[in-house]
């Protein structure tokens, strides 16, 4: 354990009872968790079949901290917001982006991670250096997982603003992008700056990071309209910035994960 650890988990330990005593008791309430379990490594399934990430760690300190009881199931990114917004799941956990038009449809809990849009490329790309020179060659190819942020932000901000432009290959998930970013099969994906700094830092100098980023998003748990969950939530992520535990999930699943691979 590095000295950080050390002094994040002793700053978690003195914080965290003063803390809970402002929290909300939920009873042992039994709470709904829907994710997709395919965006590493906020949520995904590890070697060992097992699903794990920055999310699930977030998840279950919450609901420790609120005396609750989590239960997880698993949906497709497209059916996951009208999913929750239909009240079938009590939230929803994927690297949301906090947007106005979602939360027309679903509330969303305060932001848990701040991040901004980046073009992640293979690490001996010289063909462009920025969006406009990406945009500028026809020949080159974006991954993007349709109806995700990076999806739009490559079809607006990148591209010529036509969602069927065949530039972009659509994937399922995001990783499946990531990997033909690896084989070649791409040029480009855009990632949130926090993921993307790890999958650099992991890489062994396969991947970079080009241009400037792209705006930046804020990413929130989603709940049916009019929750009540939603304070509670909101309390707990507080308290877990304050503390520092925000910090120390960064450091486990964007540092120490990154460079384990």
């Amino acid at each position: 354990m590095t000295v950080r650890h050390l002094a994040l988990a002793a700053l978690a330990l003195a914080a965290a009872p003063a803390f809970a005593q402002d929290l909300p008791d939920l009873g042992g309430r039994e709470i709904t968790v829907v994710t997709e379990n395919a965006y590493p490594p906020l949520q995904f399934i590890d070697a060992e079949g097992d699903a794990v990430g920055w999310e699930y760690d977030a998840m279950a300190e919450i609901a420790e901290r609120l005396n609750a009881t989590v239960v997880y199931e698993n949906i497709s990114w497209d059916a996951m917001i009208p999913a929750v917004s239909e009240g079938q799941y009590d939230i929803g956990m994927t690297g949301i982006t906090i947007r106005d038009d979602r939360k027309e449809v679903v509330d969303f809990s305060a932001p848990y991670m701040t991040s901004q849009m980046v073009m992640l490329v293979r690490g001996d790309e010289e063909r462009f250096t920025d969006a406009a020179s990406f945009a500028a060659d026809p020949e080159l190819l974006a991954a993007a997982q349709p109806g995700t942020t990076p999806f739009y932000v490559t079809v607006y901000e990148v591209l010529d603003g036509n969602e069927a432009n065949e530039r972009i290959i659509k994937f399922e998930t995001f990783g499946a992008g990531l990997e033909a970013l690896r084989t070649g099969d791409v040029d480009m994906v855009l990632s949130d700056s926090t993921g993307a700094n790890g999958y650099v830092a992991a890489s062994d100098g396969g991947l970079k990071i080009i241009g400037e980023p792209m705006g930046t998003e804020d990413f929130g748990f989603i709940f049916p309209k009019g929750s009540d969950l939603v304070e509670p939530i909101n309390a707990a992520i507080e308290a877990m910035r304050a503390d520092g535990t925000l910090d120390a999930l960064n450091q486990k699943w964007f540092v120490d994960y990154a460079m384990g691979q």
